[in-house]
């Protein structure tokens, strides 16, 4: 039998995190920004919606609730070290693009922007802000997805807390009835 000790629940959230790590991308009055995001999971197939987190006390809040419109992009673990950065910075004082080197594009259905150095973008529009006050919960509608093909199977970031990371490993393949 394992001898399990406790665990501190501040830190249940580094045992869980849903997926990889993202960026999201807000514009609002014509200024672009990007942020670091792990708290986020998906919650229906069609149309898909996707809840996420974003703090209150993050400078990405404001135009998310203003706009109701974003975009999430996957980074490969080759950003790692850019998204750790974009992550440490606050966007009211940093224009992140440019700071840290990445490429807004135009979306096609929202006005944030696309990072082009992610393999995949997911132009979002907020469905739902009904846990927003509470909790910071939005959920967002994916209304136009983008993949890069020259990035076939892409190995992404998780992130485990204090400045720790897990990177994917071996894809395997199971049968299973699930999409």
């Amino acid at each position: 039998m394992p001898m399990f000790r406790d665990f501190p629940l501040s830190e249940v959230y580094r045992l869980l995190e849903p997926g990889p790590v993202v960026l999201l991308s807000t514009a609002e009055g014509g200024r672009a920004n990007v942020m670091a995001m792990s708290w986020h999971m998906m919650v229906e197939f069609t149309p898909p919606l996707v809840a996420c987190v974003v703090s209150g006390a993050d400078f990405s809040f404001a135009a998310l609730t203003g706009t109701g419109q974003c975009v999430i992009a996957i980074p490969s673990v080759e950003l790692a070290e850019t998204v750790v950065a974009v992550g440490n910075s606050s966007g009211r004082d940093t224009d992140k693009f440019a700071t840290f080197g990445l490429t807004a594009q135009p979306a096609q259905a929202v006005a944030a922007p696309l990072v082009a150095e992610c393999f995949v973008n997911l132009e979002c529009r907020v469905a739902d802000t009904t846990l927003v006050d509470k909790y910071n919960l939005f959920v967002l509608e994916v209304v136009k997805a983008w993949i890069d093909p020259d990035h076939p199977d892409p190995r992404t970031i998780h992130h485990r807390g204090f400045g720790k990371f897990t990177v994917d490993g071996e894809t395997i393949a199971l049968k299973s009835k699930m999409p």
